[in-house]
């Protein structure tokens, strides 16, 4: 029901080196401005509320922005064997490569929701001190920091709702997949699939090269990366996010603590990816956009200047 302001996109298919595929929507603003890169939730898209919000602060403040569509989200089913996951970066670090050419004199930003926030501190904490200077500032909403924690949580009381929705949409694109590889899983198999534990047992894994789910969580988990970010990045999460249990957050306090490029916020209220407020239901305020907006313009440049030092 919530209102969009209509926003003119342009589609970029951008050819990766293993013969595949990614789909970049850009929004254009004003010359030298910022660009922010959005990166999507497990099974979102351009349609997530939450990237249009997002497209919407980048509009109201004159930037550039690219939302980049994980494998198999836009509205062709990827070529190769193989989807996204939590802790998949190549494709971040070839679009954010390929912008960096393709904006040469703007400030780069990110931002990632859910599992997009997960894959984006993965990505800066893999990077650490090799991180680009041109990376001013980041953000990462209701990150799942711990994978396996996460996958068990969604599978208990009305968490299980949203689990379900997840393995519904998932499941069809298994069998999509199945028709492009049919040696990939039997079907009998997919459609026995009932928690993402399972599903990340019998495709996540095998498909990108883990051993099964407890080691792709142990490898992809956030909050093994969290240490070695050097970018000035937000933190946003509820501690009554459906997706995670509450001491998860007290674990990434811990090992965060001692990092000053990490900025938490971490708020009673709020759910996943909600934050919404304010007294009126049919005025409501959406807080996460405006918080992500307001922190990473805080981390550019004026348009046109040459200063490109961090924090100035």
């Amino acid at each position: 029901m919530r209102p969009r302001l209509p926003l003119n996109l342009r589609l970029e298919r951008l050819d990766t080196p293993d013969g595949d595929f990614l789909d970049l929507y850009h929004l254009s603003g004003k010359a030298n401005a910022p660009l922010l890169v959005l990166l999507h939730g497990l099974e979102g898209s351009l349609r997530s509320h939450y990237i249009h919000g997002l497209l919407e602060q980048a509009s109201v403040r004159g930037w550039n922005a690219t939302v980049l569509l994980f494998r198999s989200c836009g509205d062709s089913l990827n070529k190769t064997r193989r989807f996204y996951h939590s802790g998949e970066t190549t494709d971040l670090s070839f679009t954010i490569d390929h912008l960096a050419s393709v904006y040469p004199d703007a400030d780069l930003l990110v931002a990632g929701v859910s599992l997009g926030g997960n894959v984006l501190l993965k990505y800066l904490g893999e990077r650490g001190e090799q991180v680009s200077p041109r990376i001013r500032g980041a953000a990462a909403v209701s990150v799942p920091y711990d994978l396996a924690k996460a996958a068990d949580y969604i599978d208990k009381g009305f968490s299980r709702v949203y689990q379900r929705s997840f393995i519904q949409s998932l499941q069809v694109k298994a069998l999509a997949k199945l028709d492009q590889f049919p040696d990939l899983v039997t079907t009998e198999r997919i459609q026995s699939i009932r928690t993402m534990r399972d599903f990340d047992n019998s495709i996540t894994a095998p498909l990108h090269g883990f051993r099964d789910a407890d080691d792709y969580y142990s490898q992809s988990s956030a909050i093994r990366w969290v240490r070695n970010v050097r970018v000035d990045t937000l933190l946003l999460s509820a501690v009554d996010d459906p997706f995670l249990p509450p001491e998860v957050l007290g674990h990434v306090l811990t090992e965060a603590e001692d990092n000053p490029f990490l900025h938490l916020e971490f708020t009673p209220n709020g759910g996943h990816v909600g934050f919404v407020g304010g007294s009126n239901p049919f005025r409501p305020s959406y807080y996460m956009e405006d918080r992500v907006g307001d922190f990473l313009a805080g981390h550019v440049r004026r348009f046109g200047s040459d200063n490109h030092n961090r924090g100035n």
